[in-house]
């Protein structure tokens, strides 16, 4: 049977997750809740951040674009998923797809450079702390955000238009719960070497270029830190760098287990992928947000006035 081309092709079918027919309604109520949490989480820590002029800050800056990327993360999977959990309908159009893929490689970079850019913050507040008003000034704040978007952007349509120029078969059965690259690349007829050398060159950098910023700025943190003559000091940063590098362990193990390893992982790629799209979202309020002091005192002082 020859291939088909991608223009004649209209759908897609989505697999969904693996699980049993009579376990669906179950799934579909716990999935439903984390991504309601996800998003209101999220959304209320945007807020407080605009609220509270004690907040306005970098650390809080940062910290807000990456609670509006993991919002977005979330909403461009889950509710198709949802969606098709309750009515069965596995079927995804052409377009729709690319625009899924497209939006989800675009939001996982932001993740991505967001993760780095908050660490390089951390590094400044504890390392050079002194000059932190000087070095992290609103010009370079925005500029890190800026450029993560750019660089997000162009990497996302990269991917995009090299996926769109190559022919599918007739099997138009995708074996995810969403559009992902690497099960798309596997229904295509065409030459996929290119595709996956820009997938093991820029997409290298994309996660180990902001990874490597992140463990060279623990590492300059953790010099400092072993500096510090107050146990109770050293304790609170050893907790604080502790979540955190727990998140970026979590979400960059999940993310290069799916795209450098996926041929060995086989029905795990979903799993991993639930854990970044769904699980790690929902998780980034309490572990970056509602630990902290100032986002707890905004929130009551929040809550203080909407009853008054």
């Amino acid at each position: 049977m020859g291939p088909e081309n991608q223009s004649s092709l209209s759908e897609f079918l989505l697999l969904g997750l693996p699980i049993r027919p009579g376990q669906q309604r179950g799934f579909f109520t716990l999935f439903l809740g984390m991504y309601l949490t996800t998003v209101l989480g999220n959304l209320l820590i945007i807020l407080l951040i605009r609220l509270d002029s004690r907040l306005h800050t970098p650390m809080y800056f940062f910290l807000s674009h990456l609670a509006f990327s993991d919002i977005s993360l979330s909403s461009v999977t889950v509710p198709k998923m949802l969606t098709n959990m309750q009515t069965r309908q596995q079927s995804i159009s052409y377009v729709g797809c690319m625009a899924q893929m497209y939006c989800f490689i675009l939001f996982v970079c932001i993740d991505n450079f967001l993760l780095a850019v908050m660490a390089y913050d951390r590094y400044v507040a504890i390392c050079h702390p002194l000059r932190y008003t000087t070095i992290m000034r609103e010009g370079l704040c925005v500029l890190l955000v800026a450029g993560s978007w750019i660089v997000s952007c162009g990497t996302a349509l990269t991917h995009t238009l090299l996926l769109v120029r190559l022919s599918f078969c007739a099997e138009n059965t995708i074996s995810h719960f969403f559009c992902d690259l690497a099960a798309l690349l596997k229904l295509s007829c065409s030459d996929i070497s290119l595709n996956e050398l820009i997938i093991f060159t820029e997409g290298g950098m994309v996660l180990f270029l902001p990874l490597g910023v992140i463990l060279g700025s623990y590492v300059y943190i953790g010099i400092i830190i072993l500096r510090v003559p107050s146990t109770v000091k050293l304790f609170k940063a050893f907790s604080t760098c502790g979540s955190h590098l727990f998140v970026v362990s979590l979400y960059y193990g999940t993310v290069a287990s799916i795209y450098f390893f996926s041929s060995s992982l086989g029905s795990k790629d979903i799993i991993a992928s639930v854990m970044y799209t769904v699980v790690t979202p929902m998780l980034n309020p309490f572990i970056y947000s509602l630990r902290n002091r100032d986002i707890k005192q905004a929130l009551k002082i929040f809550v203080n006035r909407v009853s008054f």
